[in-house]
């Protein structure tokens, strides 16, 4: 069943203390629904006390990054069992500022996601292109070939766990965003590329996610268009009124 989700990807920000404060913030706006699922992405020495604290509402709190492997020798690395036992279910995966800030590959993305499936998490697949290929008119061919070599080796069964995000990265924390209509053509070219593989189904049930400087300003008409499912946020996401204004956006 294809959701609308709004997501807050906190990155490395907020000590523990401004962890706890902000959720205390999201809390206090909650209202009793939303027309989307609300999720929050802290810095990985915090989940815990995060999940905690928001266990009882309706926010679930995931994580931003995972290792391929299971366990083992690898220094400063969270396992997919790690965050399991601290309640974790869902887990951002190939964002763009791992990609390029720490040279992610896409075999590794693949290995990553393919790790969190079989131990049964959600993915948030993230896939975006850079400014220069957008004018060079390559978007297209770069995005699909990242969902190709990322996601193109699983079943159909796992597939329904995964969550696609759409982030150019010309438009992360810069304060450009694509335009309404920029997004809703490449989301409706991923669904039609996700459908090749996985068939029609699958790719109608699969929420593609927006992000890129997504604020409560172009939210709503963002999300209006037909293939855009909800958004990625980052520094709005940082503010709880803001962030809750987004979502409210559905």
């Amino acid at each position: 069943m294809r959701k609308n989700i709004v997501a807050g990807n906190w990155k490395m920000n907020c000590d523990l203390a401004q962890t706890q404060g902000l959720i205390t913030d999201l809390k206090t706006g909650l209202v009793k629904e939303f027309n989307c699922e609300l999720m929050i992405a802290p810095s990985h020495p915090f989940l815990y006390n995060a999940f905690n604290s928001t266990c009882d509402t309706i926010i679930e709190v995931v994580a931003q990054n995972v290792c391929e492997a299971q366990s083992g020798a690898y220094t400063g690395e969270i396992s997919v069992d790690m965050l399991d036992s601290i309640g974790i279910k869902t887990v951002i995966i190939g964002h763009s500022e791992r990609r390029d800030t720490y040279g992610e590959t896409d075999e590794l993305l693949a290995a990553k996601t393919k790790t969190a499936l079989e131990k049964g998490m959600t993915v948030i697949f993230c896939c975006g292109e850079h400014l220069e290929e957008r004018k060079a008119g390559n978007h297209f061919d770069t995005v699909t070939a990242q969902i190709e070599k990322g996601l193109f080796d699983l079943t159909s069964k796992q597939m329904e766990k995964v969550v696609i995000a759409y982030e150019p990265v010309w438009a992360i924390g810069t304060g450009e965003t694509a335009s309404p209509e920029q997004a809703q053509e490449m989301h409706a070219h991923l669904r039609s590329f996700i459908e090749t593989k996985f068939g029609s189904e699958t790719a109608n049930n699969t929420s593609i996610l927006y992000g890129g400087s997504v604020k409560p300003a172009n939210a709503a008409e963002i999300f209006a268009k037909p293939d855009v499912d909800g958004g990625l946020v980052g520094g709005a996401s940082l503010d709880a009124q803001s962030f809750l204004n987004i979502a409210n956006a559905f």
